[in-house]
């Protein structure tokens, strides 16, 4: 597959990339500052474009065959609307080339699930501290950005994913139109799982995905990654 990829500069996007470029796909890094992208492939091609530019925009999506988005922000309580302009441009540019596939990542934090299991003490304890302090604006813009996704008249599958860490492998994680497990997800099972659901067609989902071996502590995540994108 030819793949588009938004947000790839970002630490989920980079992983994304890798794994996108080993399973021998064509890669299109979306990125505003393309010279310091770290990684090089036959099969790359490293786009400088912001998001916020539609006419940019179009330009990269045009002929791909996936849109892939990553892409992410670090928590802040200033006003935040990365995520919904954003996808709003993308999903246009999609829909002026005719490209009918898109995979997003969205959050599990942004939402309440009753139904979550195997949620550490502290999870219970921060997140909705979280939600309306410092990850107010953020989740806020998430929010948005799935309602302008669901509207698009494209082929989506918004995947909420959960604290996202670092692991050097993918593990078998639980994913699909379940309740999160745990508070955990690892940018490698993220990755692994969009890749799966970007050949899919005809997909109008939400769905989440959760590591559940290999995982932190919640302390160590909240410390590692509140102020780190996706």
């Amino acid at each position: 597959m030819r793949i588009v990829i938004f947000g790839a500069n970002g630490q989920t996007g980079r992983v994304l990339t890798r794994q996108a470029l080993d399973a021998g796909h064509s890669v299109i890094a979306v990125t505003r500052r393309p010279d310091e992208f770290p990684l090089s492939d036959a099969e790359l091609t490293v786009a400088g474009a912001d998001v916020f530019d539609a006419d940019a925009i179009v330009d990269v999506v045009a002929g791909v065959d996936v849109v892939l988005s990553t892409l992410g922000v670090p928590f802040t309580r200033d006003p935040v609307d990365t995520y919904s302009s954003g996808s709003n441009n993308i999903v246009g540019a999609m829909r002026q080339t005719g490209v009918r596939r898109l995979v997003v990542v969205s959050s599990t934090g942004a939402y309440h699930y009753p139904g979550r299991t195997g949620a550490p003490f502290a999870l219970r304890l921060v997140e909705p501290v979280i939600t309306r302090t410092i990850g107010k604006t953020v989740y806020d813009d998430i929010r948005r950005m799935e309602t302008i996704i669901r509207a698009g008249a494209v082929d989506w599958t918004i995947v909420r994913a959960s604290g996202l860490f670092d692991l050097p492998h993918v593990t078998e994680y639980v994913a699909g139109g379940v309740d999160p497990i745990g508070a955990f997800t690892s940018r490698s099972d993220l990755a692994h799982y969009l890749l799966r659901l970007a050949g899919d067609s005809g997909h109008h989902d939400t769905v989440t995905i959760s590591t559940t071996a290999d995982t932190p502590t919640m302390w160590q995540t909240i410390r590692r990654e509140a102020f780190k994108s996706a």
